[in-house]
């Protein structure tokens, strides 16, 4: 199955066929903001991949990172944590697709960045995070033509500018007919059909604008859930370009 969150209010092209795994999210790691030159310069690269519960929400975290100093891959759940929650380090990374981080790789003297499968060999320590059953936030029966109905919360750390925002709103936009309630009122939403299911999602800021959180909405028409885990990720793609840390994905409903 693939999926376009791009392409909201139109139906998305669905294949049926085997969804890969997933690839994994990376990072540059960059020069302390003390220290830097005028443009951020790359001192080594992280690699993560979030473990997901049977229903797509978060169980844990694995990851690694390299930097030449180093002269090899290393343990960094202390690093993944710290760039969740301290400014300071979060201000020391940003995130990539694999290209800009084999492009770091090289030009640090790693030679190849090595294939993904590779990689997932030198996640070493396994970070757990804490886990309870769905919070049911809203009536339990689906609405009128839908098998259930699920709540997601992806949280994210760092900040988005206003030019990030309207871009966001432009990728985002489904006619006015159909978009919802937070378009309205300015803030990025989006609205997808996959098949028979309906996924409805809304970007805000939560913890007096601390961070920021993707609500997704997703009504199943069937017990079939195959479709959530790559809207998911797609979104939380779509958001890591602009340059947000994904925190963790929690189910509501």
């Amino acid at each position: 199955m693939t999926t376009n969150p791009h392409r909201t209010g139109r139906p998305a092209a669905v294949a049926h066929t085997a969804e890969p795994r997933p690839r994994l999210d990376y990072y540059l790691i960059l020069s302390p903001i003390s220290a830097r030159p005028p443009e951020p310069r790359a001192e080594g690269i992280l690699v993560e991949e979030f473990v997901r519960d049977c229903d797509w929400s978060t169980l844990g975290l694995r990851s690694a990172g390299w930097t030449p100093a180093d002269g090899g891959w290393w343990s960094s759940a202390s690093f993944s944590r710290g760039m969740r929650t301290d400014p300071k380090l979060s201000g020391r990374v940003t995130p990539v697709g694999r290209g800009a981080a084999e492009v770091a790789y090289r030009q640090l003297g790693g030679g190849r960045l090595p294939a993904e499968a590779v990689l997932r060999t030198y996640f070493r320590h396994y970070e757990r995070f804490p886990t309870a059953p769905p919070l049911r936030l809203g009536p339990a029966d689906a609405p009128a033509g839908f098998h259930e109905q699920r709540v997601y919360r992806v949280l994210f750390a760092k900040d988005l500018r206003a030019d990030q925002l309207a871009y966001l709103s432009a990728e985002w936009r489904t006619p006015a007919e159909d978009g919802p309630a937070d378009q309205a009122r300015g803030m990025p939403a989006g609205r997808l059909r996959v098949g028979s299911d309906l996924f409805d999602w809304n970007l805000r800021r939560i913890g007096q604008g601390l961070a920021w959180c993707l609500d997704l909405t997703a009504s199943l028409a069937t017990d079939a859930d195959d479709a959530v885990g790559p809207v998911l990720h797609e979104l939380t793609a779509v958001l890591r370009r602009q340059g947000l840390i994904p925190v963790t994905t929690e189910r509501f409903a």
